[in-house]
């Protein structure tokens, strides 16, 4: 038989081009009217009483940014009684933009939402059956968000830069007569082509189904579509009857729709994104049963709560019947490398707590599609919240190295593990197409030891959720020869099932390395520091509140540190804090970290002033986890006076400094050129090398220009060695400092070089006047140190990465997140590099002609990517950073709290004794608080820092009945041998990274 597949094949994508149109055989026009809401968005009831212009499709409306409410009228004909009726609603919509252009959430005169207007999703269902003389009335929230063009510098991403031009034409505007039988009999087709094209050349299940389509195609009359749609129908019965072989892969299907809480929009348009996608979803599971829709992010379903609760009682309902599911028990979909260790708990302390107290729902699974990578401490946090499960698919994106595992034990720094999965369809906007579904079954790498994967499906961002189309392609998918087969499944069902038909997954061990979107740890400077210090501040908050309200009858604020907590937290989100969002955002951001920075400040005013008096007196605070200069940690007292620094000329130019710890010289060029450890009479850096050193990059990626860093920045450098200026500084104090200025191209950079009586830590204050445009500017520190590996801190400990690039998987890590403090060392010594706001380094390994090894380590401080922002990082920043020889991880530790969390001067009048004392340096206390149920328990949180075994003695300062374990959530957790009644308190015993919460009931 001569083979036509081809032939057939090619002319089922023409014919279904004439289909389409059938499924709406009959229409008529709506009347439409406008009213474009100046400024902001306006509340629902004011949006639909506004007065209204008629207007019509091909139209022009809409400004950037802005709102416009629409009334779309008409009346069904009498001719049309009994038949399905839908509005078509096209606000202008590219369907190739499914996210990222504008929306629409339709309502009833009396307010009720009806459903979501998205590209894809242009249909309003008005009767089944119709009544004739029906009449119709919706008005419409139209959003005008601009399409913010992909890689280029645009003003489009800010208000002040936007412009007022019309972005939109109003496209159809019609009721119309839906019909069934040819919409499923496209469904039928598409799936068919589809699982055809995916097949092998040779079987005969893909000659069965093009010999089907030809019957079907030929049983159409172009001419006539609807008339001949049930006789094509017929012909494919059989193909489609055919059941799944018994070895099928299974997919499980959930319907999602990832929703970036901010990115290129702003935080005030993701309320809206948010409202019309849930009630687009709402509406879909009203009409399917079998449907299953999941949402994360705690934080959305607040936005619906506070600010469209007509929104947030449908999905009330939805969720309390059990197929409207709140997933991933986080807060936002955060970063995970670069919050903080209370911080990342916190993401599921309050995501966790809120679907607990909204729904009665408790998650066991994070959910992180599109996380940038993960930090190696995240599953012991996971573990602590009382979770056991992780979703993400964006290590799928690295671009040098396969992940070599779908479904895998993840284990942490601590040697937790969490059950993990990457969906192997390689995508969380599945929309069901035959060529994902087969992808997902090739893909899949656990072929053999397990045979189910989860599949995301819908589209994400404002293209509204899953649609009817994916759940008719998943219905017929469920059990088709040639195909996986699908199911609509919960979360939390999937993983129970895969952890059940994989009894020992393989184990990946340390962090989850993204090879890509590596800039995200350094762009957007102010949004990290503004992360940084908020982090730190309330800590204080916290720490200083608890101890006021224990000590005296301060009222601890418990809503008010809930806010903020929440408020950080949101901006932790995986496009905020990384830096890859539009201007508007990250002016925003800086704008609420200075507000959340200013309240902070006044609450931990008022509870030192509580404590100690105000401040007139020679006790200074002590926030950080360790004495400082005879001040306790976490209470108030003198300080230890120190013996002094100096600072003299070299005789060749420039300074050295020099206390009884560290001698640094510093020459004409206001490069460092020696830092000398005194006590082990041991030079820091190589020969001839020069440290602070401040080096310019071209940065200029091949894409994402906010999010990547590509390895050939290296391959051009310019060291800034030129000085305007370099002066000697020693006041009243015993603290002796250097000025140094530096100018280039259009940035200036004034360094102040610091050593103190207390420390042998060389610190360096870095402020930059930024203007350039695609250069990347490092701090360079080389070492003379021989080691294969280097320690970064992470939230709970500090992870290992290698000096090397043996492998691709080493060589891949060029760029690398570190929180407070990376460290180096030989057997005996070592060296560490602290800062207080910097995220990204990169370190490189070289062996000298001496045979001496040396590896330099460079803190990222600023980028000057062009899109999604164009003027990112423009401005004055401020960095400090130390570099400490002699160094232990102990110290590095100690350094990286004491450089964020300074004393607090001046002093108060009375000592403040501290809520807890702990005799080991090695175990941090990461939080002291009281209890979030108001109960006036006292909680404290610590963990095993050093990396070590250690047992450390607890010994609370304040009347207490009794103390219980607990998870993050405060809540008590059966007894292990961590701790043990002593006399003088609570002996403590951790393992490496351990983290211990313990609840102290007064």
């Amino acid at each position: 038989m001569h083979d036509d597949r081809r032939l057939i094949e090619g002319r089922l994508g023409r014919v279904l081009d004439r289909i389409k149109p059938a499924v709406y055989p009959e229409s008529t026009p709506m009347r439409v009217s406008i009213w474009e809401a100046p400024g902001e968005p306006v509340p629902v009831a004011e949006g639909i009483a506004a007065p209204r212009t008629p207007t019509a499709p091909g139209t022009p409306w809409g400004a950037p940014w802005g709102t416009s409410w629409l009334t779309v009228e008409g009346t069904v004909p009498p001719e049309w009684a009994g038949r399905t009726v839908e509005a078509i609603i096209d606000l202008g919509f590219d369907a190739n933009q499914t996210g990222f252009q504008c929306e629409g959430l339709v309502y009833r005169p009396d307010g009720t939402p009806v459903k979501g207007l998205h590209p894809r999703n242009q249909w309003v269902r008005i009767a089944a059956p119709a009544r004739g003389g029906e009449q119709v009335l919706f008005h419409v929230e139209a959003a005008s968000n601009p399409i913010i063009p992909f890689f280029g510098p645009t003003g489009l991403g800010d208000l002040a830069t936007a412009g007022s031009g019309p972005q939109y034409r109003l496209g159809r505007m019609d009721l119309v007569v839906f019909d069934d039988d040819v919409w499923q009999l496209v469904q039928d087709l598409e799936v068919l082509g589809e699982l055809m094209h995916e097949m092998p050349e040779d079987p005969a299940r893909r000659y069965d189904i093009v010999r089907a389509i030809e019957r079907a195609l030929d049983a159409i009359d172009l001419q006539n579509v609807n008339a001949g749609a049930a006789a094509a129908r017929a012909c494919l019965t059989e193909v489609l009857a055919r059941p799944a072989v018994p070895s099928a892969h299974l997919i499980s299907a959930v319907g999602h729709a990832h929703i970036d809480t901010a990115w290129l929009w702003p935080l005030r348009e993701t309320v809206r994104k948010v409202a019309r996608t849930t009630a687009n979803m709402t509406a879909l599971l009203d009409a399917e049963p079998d449907f299953i829709y999941t949402m994360s992010q705690a934080a959305q379903y607040d936005f619906l709560k506070q600010h469209r609760p007509e929104v947030y009682a449908l999905v009330k309902e939805a969720v309390a019947d059990g197929r409207f599911v709140p997933a991933g028990g986080m807060w936002v979909e955060s970063d995970t490398n670069m919050p903080g260790s209370e911080a990342m708990a916190r993401q599921f302390v309050h995501g966790k707590r809120f679907f607990l107290e909204e729904f009665g729902v408790e998650n066991d699974e994070a959910w992180l599609p599109d996380t940038f990578g993960f930090a190696a401490g995240l599953p012991q946090i996971i573990k602590a919240a009382g979770s056991k499960w992780l979703l993400t698919q964006k290590i799928s994106w690295s671009q040098t190295n396969t992940f070599p595992h779908h479904t895998f034990l993840w284990e942490g720094i601590d040697g937790t593990r969490i059950f993990t999965h990457f969906p192997p369809v390689d995508t969380y906007n599945c929309s069901m197409q035959g060529r994902e579904i087969a992808h997902a079954a090739k893909n899949f790498k656990e072929k053999g030891r397990a045979n189910r994967s989860l599949a995301p499906t819908g589209w994400g961002d404002g293209g509204g959720g899953t649609t009817r189309e994916m759940i008719a392609r998943a219905a017929r998918l469920r059990d088709l020869e040639g195909s996986p087969k699908v199911t609509w499944e919960r979360p939390a069902d999937f993983f129970a099932a895969a952890e059940a038909e994989y009894a020992n997954p393989a184990v990946w061990v340390g962090e989850l390395y993204l090879e890509l979107h590596r800039a995200t740890l350094t762009s957007q400077a102010k949004t990290k520091q503004g992360n940084r210090r908020s982090e730190h501040l309330l800590r204080e908050a916290e720490l200083w509140a608890a101890t006021a309200a224990v000590r005296t009858d301060f009222e601890y604020p418990v809503a008010d540190l809930d806010r903020l907590w929440k408020t950080v937290l949101l901006h932790q989100f995986h496009d905020i804090l990384p830096g890859s969002s539009i201007a508007w955002v990250h002016r925003e951001a800086e704008a609420t970290y200075a507000r959340v920075a200013a309240e902070l400040s006044a609450i931990i005013e008022r509870a030192q002033w509580a404590l100690g008096g105000e401040r007139s007196g020679s006790h200074v605070f002590n926030p950080a986890p360790h004495t400082w200069r005879g001040v306790p940690a976490g209470g108030a007292g003198p300080v230890v006076p120190g013996r002094g620094a100096t600072v003299t000329e070299r005789p060749d130019g420039g300074f050295v400094l020099a206390n009884d710890r560290t001698r640094v010289e510093v020459d004409a060029r206001g490069l460092v050129v020696s830092v000398y450890d005194l006590g082990q009479r041991r030079e820091t850096l190589p020969p001839g090398a020069a440290a602070n050193l401040l080096q310019l990059h071209q940065d200029y990626p091949n894409s994402w220009d906010a999010w990547d860093v590509d390895q050939f920045y290296r391959n051009t450098v310019t060291d800034l060695t030129e000085v305007d200026f370099l002066v000697a500084e020693s006041g009243a104090t015993t603290d002796v400092s250097l000025r140094i200025g530096r100018s280039f191209g259009s940035s200036a950079v004034e360094q102040v070089l610091t050593l103190r009586p207390d420390t042998g830590a060389l610190e360096i204050a870095t402020t930059v006047d930024w203007h350039e445009t695609e250069k990347f500017l490092k701090l360079a520190f080389p070492l003379d140190i021989h080691a294969d590996r280097y320690a970064s801190e992470t939230q709970f400990g500090h992870l290992y990465r290698p000096t090397h690039t043996n492998t691709s998987w080493e060589y891949a890590k060029f760029e690398a997140c570190n929180h407070r403090f990376i460290h180096l060392a030989e057997p005996g010594w070592g060296v560490a590099l602290v800062n207080d706001s910097t995220y990204g380094h990169d370190l490189t390994r070289a062996v000298r002609p001496d045979g001496g090894t040396t590896i330099t380590v460079r803190a990222s401080l600023l980028r000057a990517p062009r899109f999604p922002d164009p003027q990112t990082d423009h401005g004055a920043h401020h960095f400090r950073h130390a570099l400490l020889p002699g160094a232990s991880i102990t110290d590095a530790v100690r350094s990286g709290y004491r450089i964020n969390l300074p004393p607090v001067t001046p002093g108060v009048a009375e000592p403040v004794a501290p809520l807890f004392t702990v005799d080991n340096d090695d175990v941090v206390t990461s939080a002291v608080k009281l209890a979030e149920d108001g109960s006036g328990d006292v909680v404290i949180r610590l963990y095993e820092a050093g990396g070590g075994r250690a047992t450390a003695l607890l010994t609370p300062d304040f009347g207490y009945t009794g103390y219980r374990r607990c998870d993050l959530l405060e809540r008590a957790l059966p007894e292990e041998n961590v701790t043990e009644s002593a006399e003088e308190g609570i002996r403590l015993r951790l393992r490496p990274f351990q983290l211990v919460t313990l609840r102290f009931t007064r």
